[in-house]
Parts: structure tokens; C-alpha cells; sequence
């Protein structure tokens, strides 16, 4: 679902979970009310797409097209699948059943 694709962006971004907690209770607490910390280096862009994504109320979380409208997703041109995914140096079809 979106959240949990909210979460692995965040790690791939960030370098770390965005909740992590010793405590499992506590850690179900950060987890319910969406408490995060971003790092610094993150851009005020990436900030507001996490933040609708990691809303703790599905009815106002962002869907999947509001993501793809959002500026942070715009920043990277829009590759055509079928053109296949570069893996190195080579180009990797899109099996658009599998898709």
C-alpha cells in the first residue's frame, strides 16, 4: 500500500527506518501517530510528498497519482516503459503482463 511504499522511500532517502524504537510499545505509538524524524539534508520538496504519504489518516493520504503530480516526482523525466529498465549497461525489457 502507500504507506508502506512511504516507508521504504524513506529508508532509500534517508539511510535509516523512520521508525525505530527499542521500546515495541513506544515503537507502535510512533508508528500510529506518524512521529518521524527527517535528516537535514533532505529537500523541503521531499518533506511535503513524505508527509502526505506518511499521514497517519488514510482518507487524507496521498494516492498514487497525486504522488506522481507531486514536484518532487516531476523532477526526473518520464521514462517510457517501453523503452526497459537500464540495469549497467544493459536494457532490461518491461514485461507489461507481468506489469
Amino acid at each position: 500500500d502507500i504507506w508502506s511504499c512511504g516507508v521504504i522511500l524513506f529508508a532509500m532517502v534517508c539511510g535509516y527506518l523512520p521508525f525505530e524504537d527499542g521500546n515495541t510499545s513506544q515503537l507502535y505509538k510512533k508508528i500510529l501517530s506518524g512521529e518521524y524524524v527527517l535528516p537535514n539534508f533532505v529537500s523541503d520538496s521531499f518533506k511535503d510528498l513524505l508527509e502526505k504519504i506518511l499521514n497517519v489518516n488514510p482518507n487524507k493520504r496521498f494516492r498514487i497519482q497525486e504522488i506522481f503530480e507531486h514536484e518532487w516526482c516531476k523532477q526526473v523525466k518520464d521514462i517510457p516503459l517501453n523503452s526497459g529498465i537500464i540495469v549497467g549497461y544493459h536494457r532490461i525489457p518491461v514485461d507489461k503482463v507481468i506489469l
